[in-house]
């Protein structure tokens, strides 16, 4: 029954919104702005769905090109090289590196992001393939947790 009002309420809405004029508008907007912060319009972005543009660069800019959130650049664009060598993506791959490179990654850490990743995904491939049980290893990493504090606090208490 949710499924059939969600499925109602989307074609309300995408009706309503149909307009091809108000699909343009936003995307005209949108591509202007991507000129004047680029200098130009990359050919990957040209060739977006323009009812998608708007969207995805509002995203763009709300958390990879803000300076102003928790993580900074070079963080960012590691992750992101990480998560885009595990689709894998050689796009993305190319493009976070060399923004990583500008924002002051230096080789060992694009390297070291990579590691992190194979490491991951080496860890999934076990962890799922030997269908470990989810609860005993939930208290096997609180277990970790609390001792890495408990050690972390001695540490501290000797200095």
């Amino acid at each position: 029954m949710k499924t059939i009002r969600i499925l109602a309420f989307v074609g309300a809405v995408s009706a309503a919104v149909a307009s091809p004029a108000r699909a343009e508008e936003p995307a005209v907007r949108t591509t202007s702005e991507i000129q004047r912060t680029l200098g130009f319009v990359p050919a990957f972005i040209a060739r977006m769905p323009r009812a998608l543009l708007p969207g995805w660069w509002d995203q763009t800019k709300a958390l990879e090109m803000n300076r102003k959130t928790s993580l900074d650049g070079k963080t960012k664009e590691l992750i992101g090289l990480a998560v885009a060598a595990q689709i894998p993506c050689d796009y993305c791959i190319l493009f976070h590196t060399e923004v990583a490179r500008l924002n002051g990654a230096s080789d060992q850490e694009i390297q070291e992001a990579i590691g992190m990743a194979a490491l991951t995904r080496f860890g999934s491939t076990l962890l799922n393939g030997l269908q470990i049980d989810h609860e005993a290893y939930r208290r096997d990493v609180e277990r970790l947790v609390t001792d890495g504090r408990e050690a972390a606090r001695k540490e501290r208490a000797q200095k």
